[in-house]
């Protein structure tokens, strides 16, 4: 009996394996790290075959340590880092060129040049022209990988963002399809009629057949061949979303108002509107997400750059943290951060400013701030971030919102958890599964095929921990005023 699904999480520093039972629990789970590359600064890259490696890995670990007989695995969901960029030869399945990441600004200078088209990329993606996207990095590829347009244009390339990668690699290269979530991440897929832009491929010289076919969220978007990953032959592809459409799932979001903030390597604050596109004014973006059963829904997003990422930068590259587990601990007893603020712009600044050229500053330092206050500063970015998406979304959507749903690894810091609840004032809810990512993208795979029904979804992950606002608001407000002074300091360097 096939009762069983595999979830497949592919993120920006590592690839997880969930295997979940027909009572949605996690039977097993494995995490791998893989490379990052920094080829200049600014540039972030991977390695697509390191990306596929990691991925086989996990798969056969979770599915060896679970005990099942992978012939009980009914169906295989997909969730992934949005916007990477990769294209590769359509024959022999070898990369042209590393994959170029999300956080990558290389194509900086050519959004400044693209700005003049603004409003048109606005009105048909819901996006803001910015490096972030995949539409620059695409052209960029074509432009400076040697003789590669010259291949495109004779039908050898096939471009794909991290989902349409690994479904290459599950069905042997029979299948070159995305789903609408990563399609509307691209900048050339026109939300409204939910088909890729010709206005937007022309003005960015991207020719149409290198592109995907764009399937819903819950579809079968092709069938594993045997031995790939240790897994047997047949087994469909029922779901497939970006990562934080995945977590809005994850956490029940089926309905029009209801809201999440997902704390990964960036920081996203997704609200679903239904059949509604909400365009914003001031920074927020519009994009595509699912209902209960998989369809597209439009979605209000606020996305943070760098939020779980500066956790990393310390430990990597600063030195100061062993491990990301380690900072609630190291700064436990700790009143304060002695004046000490971190504005986290390693990569610029997204929403609301989207300033592709910010730098990231640490200021109010003094003889007596050491490397606790700087951890801890550093944690309190991720909410002072929060604070100002979701501040801005209320006023956007016009919606009082009660509370908010949490997930992604950072979740688990109960320090971050309490710090947000008093900077919002509003309860913070931390589900039991705090992995919503992955549980959204194996929850929508089981109602693909009938395992589950969506009410379901909303009985298997409930409310873990509930953090209450407890600091004095005028307290709360100075510190936040304190973060906004750091943040005009960053946009005036």
């Amino acid at each position: 009996m096939r009762e069983h699904i595999l979830s497949i999480d592919q993120g920006t520093t590592g690839s997880r394996a969930f295997i979940f039972n027909s009572r949605g629990r996690v039977v097993s789970s494995v995490y791998r790290e893989f490379k990052q590359y920094y080829p200049k600064p600014g540039w972030v890259e991977h390695d697509p075959q390191e990306i596929w490696e990691s991925v086989d890995a996990v798969v056969r670990i979770a599915v060896a340590q679970s005990r099942i007989d992978p012939k009980t695995i009914a169906a295989i969901g997909i969730t992934n880092q949005r916007e990477t960029t990769m294209m590769w030869d359509r024959k022999s399945g070898k990369p042209f060129h590393r994959a170029i990441v999300w956080q990558c600004r290389r194509t900086a200078p050519l959004c400044m040049r693209l700005s003049k088209h603004e409003a048109l990329f606005r009105r048909q993606t819901g996006l803001v022209v910015d490096a972030y996207f995949s539409g620059t990095k695409i052209q960029w590829l074509l432009d400076h990988v040697p003789a590669l347009r010259r291949k495109a244009a004779g039908g050898q390339v096939a471009f794909g963002t991290v989902d349409t990668w690994l479904i290459h690699q599950l069905t042997g290269g029979a299948s070159h399809v995305t789903d609408m979530t990563n399609a509307s991440r691209t900048l050339v897929y026109n939300i409204r009629t939910k088909t890729w832009s010709n206005d937007l491929l022309k003005l960015l010289n991207i020719p149409d057949h290198i592109l995907p076919q764009v399937l819903p969220s819950a579809s079968v978007f092709g069938s594993t061949v045997k031995g790939v990953a240790g897994l047997p032959a047949g087994i469909p592809i029922s779901a497939v979303m970006g990562d934080q459409q995945a977590a809005l799932y994850g956490q029940g979001c089926f309905l029009p108002g209801t809201i999440k903030n997902t704390y990964g390597t960036g920081c996203f604050l997704l609200l679903n509107t239904g059949s509604e596109c909400v365009y914003s004014k001031n920074g927020l973006l519009t994009t595509l997400g699912c209902d209960a059963q998989g369809a597209a829904v439009y979605v209000l997003e606020g996305s943070v750059f760098i939020a779980g990422a500066i956790i990393q930068w310390l430990r990597d590259e600063l030195k100061i943290i062993h491990d990301s587990s380690s900072t609630e601990k190291m700064i436990e007893g700790l009143e304060d951060t002695h004046g000490v603020y971190l504005v986290p712009a390693l990569a610029g600044l997204g929403a609301p400013y989207w300033k592709a050229d910010a730098k990231g500053l640490i200021t109010g330092l003094t003889r007596g701030a050491n490397a606790r206050h700087i951890v801890r500063a550093a944690l309190e970015s991720l909410a002072y971030q929060t604070k100002e998406v979701f501040d801005l979304m209320q006023q956007e959507s016009g919606l009082h919102i009660k509370s908010l749903s949490v997930d992604g690894g950072a979740s688990r810091n109960n320090f971050l958890m309490q710090f947000q609840a008093d900077m919002l004032s509003i309860p913070v809810l931390r589900p039991s599964l705090v992995d919503s990512t992955v549980a959204g993208a194996a929850y929508l795979a089981g109602v693909s095929i009938g395992l589950w029904k969506p009410k379901d979804i909303l009985k298997i992950n409930k409310t873990e921990r509930t953090f209450v606002p407890c600091m004095p608001r005028n307290l709360a407000r100075s510190k936040y005023n304190g973060w906004c002074h750091a943040v005009r300091q960053t946009l005036a360097q």
